[in-house]
């Protein structure tokens, strides 16, 4: 990939832990951006087979924006820093990274509650229940996918120290549906909050 822009001039989204082409909902924002899928698993056809941990094929500052929803929770907690390490390098000097995980503190209500099982909300693979948000989706898991174990957790202090740690500027937390964290790290400070506060309504936080 081309560290400068398009010729068409469009922005780049990195797409990463990409999943299946279409099999994964994408805010509005990234209409018409150029986007560059990245997935481990060479079975979903990404434009680059690759590690979270290791975007090296990637230019440094040569994307607009990286959108990672569901993703670094399958890494060890000890390969987390490395993988928010990797999107603030390819993102240029004005670009941020959408961060989404499971909300583990909310989770345990359902748990606390005796409620392992009961379905939560309807993905498009299926039903979602606490079980399958702590340990990763179990029907995937079942059919050999061993990479969508979950291998670590956050809760909503956790993940901002690990966001903070990654080296961005600033950072918004908010609480999801579905009970899940978004994290919007900005390279740089924002300078209008009404803009920033304008992006998260577009990228549904």
């Amino acid at each position: 990939m081309n560290a400068k822009r398009t010729r068409a001039g469009r922005p780049v989204l990195i797409n990463a832990g990409s999943g299946a082409r279409g099999g994964g909902w994408l805010p509005p924002l990234f209409d018409g951006w150029e986007h560059v899928r990245v997935d481990v698993d060479p079975a979903v056809g990404p434009d680059l087979v690759a590690s979270v941990t290791d975007l090296s094929a990637i230019p440094t500052g040569c994307a607009d924006a990286v959108w990672s929803a569901h993703c670094i929770e399958h890494l060890f907690a000890h390969e987390v820093l490395t993988a928010i390490g990797e999107f603030r390098r390819v993102l240029r000097s004005d670009g941020f990274a959408c961060i989404i995980v499971p909300d583990l503190q909310a989770i345990a209500e359902w748990i606390a509650t005796d409620r392992l099982h009961e379905t939560i909300y309807e993905s498009s693979a299926g039903p979602v229940t606490a079980h399958d948000m702590l340990w990763g989706f179990g029907p995937a898991i079942e059919r050999g996918d061993a990479a969508m174990a979950h291998r670590c957790g956050f809760t909503p202090s956790v993940f901002l120290q690990r966001l903070s740690d990654g080296g961005f500027a600033e950072i918004v937390l908010r609480r999801r549906p579905n009970l899940e964290l978004a994290g919007l790290c900005l390279c740089r400070p924002s300078a209008n909050p009404e803009k920033r506060e304008a992006v998260m309504a577009r990228l549904g936080l």
